[in-house]
């Protein structure tokens, strides 16, 4: 059996050890919760990432079907901030133009290439701006996002 003194030592160990886990606890949950949050802003990002470029190709794979759907430029837009619709400020361009195999522009009605017919081709650039949750040092408070999708007309 412990003696009095022998009790008393070990509650006050047990004391000091408490004290000291509160300590780490203390210390730990902070730097834990920044580096959540920090994931969280990095997932948010990437998403909306993601989103942009996915919105161009839709845009682009519209307006690729035909010649006519090459001429719709508004439904080149309205399918990319359909398929973006988590985005509420996408901003999107679509545009078609005549171009030779070698890549430069012609005029689509008079426009001639030495290697045959130039070809239809439509480009839809989407854009928009991610803000973090919050502000980090060394980073700025926003981050433009865009990306831009070409494509011949079928």
């Amino acid at each position: 059996m412990k003696s009095r003194t022998d009790q008393a030592a070990t509650r006050q160990a047990r004391s000091r050890e408490a004290g000291q886990s509160l300590v780490e606890t203390a210390l730990f949950v902070p730097i834990m919760l920044i580096a959540v949050l920090v994931t969280a802003d990095l997932g948010r990002a990437c998403y909306a990432a993601i989103e942009v470029a996915d919105a161009a190709r839709a845009g682009v794979q519209y307006g690729a079907q035909s010649v006519v759907t090459a001429a719709d430029t508004s439904g080149m837009q309205t399918a990319a901030k359909n398929d973006a619709a988590d985005l509420s400020a996408l901003n999107v361009s679509a545009t078609s133009f005549c171009a030779c195999v070698d890549g430069s522009q012609v005029n689509c009605i008079t426009g001639t290439c030495s290697s045959g017919t130039p070809g239809t081709y439509v480009q839809v650039t989407t854009s928009t701006t991610f803000t973090p949750l919050i502000d980090y040092p060394g980073l700025p408070s926003s981050i433009p996002l865009g990306d831009t999708a070409v494509m011949r007309v079928q």
